[in-house]
């Protein structure tokens, strides 16, 4: 089957989760002998095209005014407001793919994040009566910030602002023949606004790639040593965490911290830490598992399915997970010492105060729940792609 791949960027080039999923279940079809593309975004002004794993790999120019991803510091509101308008509907976005269609000639068009390229896309495929399979893995087609975040909070409904500049995406949305979503929860964030109406819709989780993060022995320290491993935004919870550790006794744990941000704001944080937290930057995802004991999974967001969980799962570390967005509908295959509703500091601190008055409990890893290996492993994802991308399996249809 020859199967086209858009999503807004490709590793090496990894700013979340996103890019490792897309990865993966772009390198397993091409393992199992399909033939496939991708279509992603760079910061030049050529297109290149490579061999990565089996994967033809496609990346374009981003036809608007600046990069927005790894920057340091933020455009002023007036450009991210152009920026994001521009975004809407993105004809010179969508003449560059229809030229990458015209070429490969897939039998499906399987997008994910669309920043960057718009949902302009879309109706290229449709023209040339592609089948269009869409995975939901953000909230960019509800919110211009991607999160329904806000200041510190999650949006309890959505701005003027949003609702009117995504209003084209719900039109757009008709276009599409099915619609995947990695958790339940943001599915229904989409179907209660009507998008997506009468489509094919599924829940099919992403791949658990059992090769960059193994099981591996407890720590080394004395210590209960927790573990954040992200982003560094208020979105990711790191506020949260770090005002739970205020409850904590002076000895007897580590926290380290894994992940980069804003400069400022990471400078900020780190002047409120003491010696019990370390900072560590960037961090290989496999080293950084070994080096913990229990992992915060501490979103305040709605997350849709942080693969932080999925690898603390494959690595066989404890968790304590928030209740943010996806969560809840796989933190069951870890090892949790608890869950706490997301910013309840309080709360957090309760459990790692629990879990330190346990420390031989969870100073041991373990293999993931049962089915864990079952619903995550490659040949199960891409069976259920196949099935949407052959219009198979009408079961779970909205």
């Amino acid at each position: 089957m020859k199967i086209l791949i858009a999503n807004t960027l490709y590793p090496p080039e990894i700013i979340g989760g996103a890019e490792v999923s897309v990865s993966l279940l772009a390198q397993a079809f091409a393992q199992r002998g399909h033939q496939v593309s991708v279509v992603c975004l760079q910061n030049k002004q050529e297109r290149t095209i490579e061999e990565l794993k089996g994967v033809r790999v496609y990346r374009v120019p981003m036809d608007n005014d600046y990069w927005p991803f790894g920057n340091d510091r933020k455009p002023s509101s007036v450009q991210r407001l152009k920026w994001h308008l521009q975004d809407t509907w993105n004809r010179k976005s969508a003449a560059r793919f229809a030229d990458i269609l015209d070429i490969e000639k897939p039998d499906v068009v399987h997008t994910n994040n669309l920043t960057g390229f718009s949902v302009s896309l879309w109706s290229e495929a449709r023209r040339r009566n592609i089948r269009i399979v869409h995975t939901l893995r953000d909230y960019s087609l509800l919110c211009k910030r991607s999160t329904l975040f806000r200041g510190d909070a999650t949006c309890a409904q959505r701005c003027t602002i949003c609702a009117a500049m995504t209003s084209p995406y719900l039109l757009a949305s008709r276009m599409v023949d099915a619609v995947v979503s990695n958790s339940q929860f943001v599915l229904d964030q989409h179907t209660k606004l009507k998008y997506f109406p009468g489509k094919d819709s599924r829940v099919i989780f992403n791949i658990a790639d059992p090769t960059s993060v193994v099981p591996s022995p407890p720590s080394s320290s004395d210590d209960l040593v927790f573990g954040f491993i992200g982003r560094i935004e208020a979105e990711k919870g790191i506020e949260v965490v770090l005002k739970a550790t205020e409850q904590l006794p002076a000895a007897g744990w580590q926290l380290k911290i894994a992940g980069k941000g804003l400069e400022d704001y990471v400078r900020a944080l780190k002047s409120r830490t003491g010696q019990n937290v370390e900072w560590l930057g960037f961090a290989k995802a496999a080293e950084f598992y070994a080096s913990i004991d229990i992992c915060l999974v501490s979103s305040v967001w709605p997350e849709p399915l942080p693969r932080t969980l999925i690898e603390s799962i494959n690595a066989g570390r404890a968790t304590i997970c928030s209740t943010a967005g996806g969560i809840p509908e796989i933190a069951g295959f870890s090892n949790m010492v608890g869950s706490y509703e997301p910013s309840d500091h309080k709360r957090l601190g309760e459990l790692m105060l629990q879990a330190l008055d346990e420390r031989s409990r969870w100073k041991v890893a373990r293999p993931p729940q049962p089915g864990f290996a079952e619903r995550f492993s490659a040949d199960s994802v891409t069976g259920q792609y196949l099935d949407v991308y052959l219009n198979n399996n009408p079961t779970n249809r909205q």
